[in-house]
């Protein structure tokens, strides 16, 4: 008599098991992590940007060991630095064991310490701006987006008037203005009202694009479940806005946060570079490409440092907000 052929072991459940994916059980912000460290361009990004921030952040300690600062003009100072003509005498731009990326052509100040509180000058700048970006923003986004109404197209013509303003021509007129007002012609404008200056033009011009964002993703909350349920129980509208639709927006806020500081870090460069940015002898990266621009033919290395140190850092900023926006949400993977 023929047995019946044994019946093939049910492996449905070890396959599933086996098949499920390593997220199993992990919280959201695990996830976002999980796939941030899956992400190779975003993590040497984010280590790049890393390095600036502690650069920055170290600058005085750097000095110390170093041995040099960004003010001391050491080209004056001492002999056989310059020539008459006040170009460094040692080649590349005088580049040498002491001075790793030489003089500065005329004043003979160090370009190494320049480049590095240049960092700290703008990103102190592009943060404080960006910052204050992020809160007007998401403040005036919010309040439009679950408002609605009157209020909803008074911010909507508020945001369309000033992205309709052209923002580098109206910085170039500002800051004279602001100048005028604080200070008489006969003195020095303070270094802190010109940072002030920037950063007030910064967030006044930058807090429209998030604040449209945010207004247009309130307006689709606000019609959702989880909002009518609490609206009905009886909730506030601040605890709705606080407990229900805050959460539920920074994704956008934070990626947002991330895209906008090297745009103002570019900004501050840019008006520096046009002369109403960051005044001597505060370094900055704008002014230093501005004088290396006057000087590339006869020592194109002082140009070269600064202007590839705002190039890596823009690019790995820009870089680690995609990654971010990728992690914090998938569906906007290509």
């Amino acid at each position: 008599m023929t047995m019946p052929a044994p019946a093939a072991p049910d492996l449905t459940g070890v396959a599933a098991t086996a098949a499920a994916p390593e997220t199993a059980g992990r919280s959201p912000g695990q996830l976002t992590w999980l796939r941030f460290r899956r992400d190779r361009t975003g993590v040497i990004s984010a280590c790049i940007v890393l390095f600036f921030l502690l650069t920055a952040i170290c600058a005085p300690l750097i000095s110390l060991v170093y041995g040099n600062d960004p003010y001391t003009r050491y080209g004056q100072e001492r002999p056989g630095l310059l020539n008459e003509y006040g170009w460094p005498v040692l080649p590349n731009g005088g580049i040498s064991g002491e001075f790793w990326f030489g003089l500065e052509p005329g004043l003979g100040r160090d370009v190494f310490m320049m480049l590095i509180y240049g960092i700290r000058t703008s990103l102190l700048i592009a943060a404080a701006a960006t910052v204050l970006t992020t809160v007007i923003g998401v403040v005036v986004g919010l309040t439009a987006g679950y408002a609605g109404g009157k209020t909803d197209y008074l911010v909507g013509r508020v945001i369309d008037i000033l992205l309709s303003f052209p923002s580098t021509l109206f910085f170039i007129a500002f800051m004279p203005v602001v100048e005028s007002i604080f200070v008489s012609a006969q003195e020095e404008t303070p270094i802190w009202l010109r940072a002030a200056s920037l950063i007030t033009v910064l967030t006044l011009f930058g807090w429209a694009t998030i604040a449209r964002l945010l207004r247009g993703q309130v307006l689709s909350l606000r019609e959702r479940e989880f909002v009518e349920a609490a609206r009905v129980t009886g909730a506030s509208p601040a605890r709705i806005i606080f407990k229900e639709l805050l959460p539920n927006l920074w994704t956008p806020i934070i990626i947002q946060s991330t895209l906008l500081l090297p745009l103002f870090v570019t900004s501050e460069a840019a008006l520096s570079f046009l002369g109403v940015g960051i005044i001597e002898p505060t370094p900055d990266w704008g002014r230093m490409i501005q004088r290396g621009a006057e000087v590339y033919r006869e020592d194109i290395t002082f140009l070269i440092f600064p202007g590839m140190a705002i190039v890596i850092f823009v690019l790995a900023f820009n870089l680690l907000g995609d990654s971010l926006r990728d992690a914090l949400d998938p569906k906007t993977r290509r």
